[in-house]
């Protein structure tokens, strides 16, 4: 299984505490310690699973936006985007649990043209005003003329999130450009004028599936 290179520490020091306590439990002989010991292994095999990294393919095109992060689609709605596309735009929020993988997808081929990190509060990322109100980062991307932004939301649990991307650099449709820490949501900004293939309460897979087409 691949794992994110973000989550290695967190799951050496969860591997380190469960056979630290393994060992505590073989030297007392205590049976309250080799439970516990059998609870931290799940907690270290579970973290570990948290920050698997799979391989994804699927459809691929200049036409289509890919989606950016696993999760369930809670809302679409047309909005007005004033730091990127200047404009009104059609975002598409995509909410992860716990349990999704938390690696980030480039969305569309083209050029990143917009980095911003912009420091926030921790509500529940399925909110509405979490997409204004939480800490984020935005990364804006020109392909062929077209404008999509891509906006990683912190959630009520998630307190780091972590983007490779820097202004100039190529985007390439389904690689990794970031991962956020522990439940969060994505936000997907493309045209008004593009139609949009999933629904609310649909569950996206990252780097997998068609989240809209671009005229």
């Amino acid at each position: 299984m691949n794992v994110a290179r973000e989550g290695i520490p967190f799951i050496l020091i969860a591997a380190a505490i469960a056979a630290g306590c393994y060992g505590l439990a073989l030297m007392r002989r205590s049976w309250p310690l080799w439970l516990l010991a059998f609870v931290l292994t799940i907690v270290a095999v579970w973290v570990a699973w948290f920050f698997r990294d799979p391989e994804r393919t699927g459809e691929r095109g200049e036409s289509l936006v890919i989606s950016p992060a696993d999760g369930r689609v809670v809302m679409i709605a047309d909005v007005d985007e004033p730091s990127f596309v200047h404009g009104k735009a059609t975002r598409i929020s995509i909410f992860m649990n716990i349990f999704n993988v938390h690696v980030n997808r480039y969305p569309v081929d083209g050029t990143v043209q917009y980095v911003h990190y912009n420091p926030g509060k921790f509500i529940n990322a399925a909110a509405d005003k979490a997409s204004l109100d939480n800490e984020q980062m935005s990364v804006g991307i020109a392909a062929r003329g077209r404008l999509i932004l891509v906006r990683q939301i912190a959630g009520a649990i998630a307190r780091r999130i972590v983007t490779y991307s820097k202004v100039g650099d190529d985007a390439r449709q389904g690689e990794r450009f970031g991962i956020i820490r522990f439940g969060s949501r994505v936000d997907v900004f493309v045209p008004t004028n593009a139609r949009v293939r999933v629904k609310i309460g649909e569950r996206p897979v990252a780097g997998t599936t068609v989240l809209a087409e671009l005229p």
